[in-house]
């Protein structure tokens, strides 16, 4: 099985029928990892889909393989890629990276200027999000938006988190700063073109040498 086996597309009215399949895959993947996730109800995730707001994905044969949809925060400000999930028999395939590509580019696409968060337990969610750009980062610099944290209460670990004062708990928080990123790419576009002046200073200095030589 690989990853070209499949078709990652962003979900839309003809897809709502999964729904609740999706929606008892989240559960069964949040029971089986020990920890909770944000339950959505089937009319939430469709509505998702009709609002052209997620990704879903097939096997080339037809069968549902795996779901992920977008969130907003603090009006627009903030953007979570949620509910993440495979189906079992297609893990190990690559698949939760191709999906969690494919969400963030369409969280880019319609909301260009929002910082993309994201809270997570998993390592291997942790790696994708770091190859996409996300940076660990404290709690405080989430969105503080009082409905994203009301999806906690339904984690196993939502104790924690209120005992630390929503300080930190046992996810890991990730940041994807779009601002931040442009300012390390002008940055870095400096340092090249500096480092470029300085090259094409040298090569004349050689060359101004070489021909006073040969005078």
């Amino acid at each position: 099985m690989i990853l070209q086996d499949f078709d990652i597309q962003v979900a839309s009215a003809q897809h709502v029928d999964y729904a609740q399949q999706i929606c008892d895959e989240m559960a069964e993947s949040a029971k089986a990892r020990g920890t909770g996730i944000a339950q959505r109800s089937p009319e939430y995730v469709a509505n998702k889909m009709l609002e052209g707001k997620a990704v879903i994905a097939f096997h080339k044969d037809g069968t549902w393989a795996g779901f992920c949809y977008i969130e907003t925060w603090s009006h627009g400000d903030f953007v979570a890629n949620s509910g993440l999930v495979v189906s079992p028999q297609f893990r190990k395939a690559g698949l939760a990276k191709a999906i969690k590509q494919k969400i963030f580019e369409l969280s880019r696409t319609k909301y260009p200027n929002a910082k993309i968060f994201g809270l997570t337990t998993g390592l291997a969610v942790m790696k994708i999000n770091s190859e996409l750009g996300y940076e660990p980062v404290t709690y405080s610099e989430l969105t503080q938006d009082e409905n994203f944290w009301e999806g906690c209460k339904s984690c196993v670990n939502y104790d924690i988190l209120t005992s630390k004062e929503r300080k930190n708990c046992m996810c890991t928080a990730m940041l994807f700063d779009p601002a931040e990123k442009q300012k390390e790419y002008e940055d870095k576009m400096k340092k090249i073109t500096h480092k470029a002046t300085l090259l094409e200073r040298i090569e004349n200095a050689i060359k101004k040498r070489i021909g006073q030589d040969h005078d």
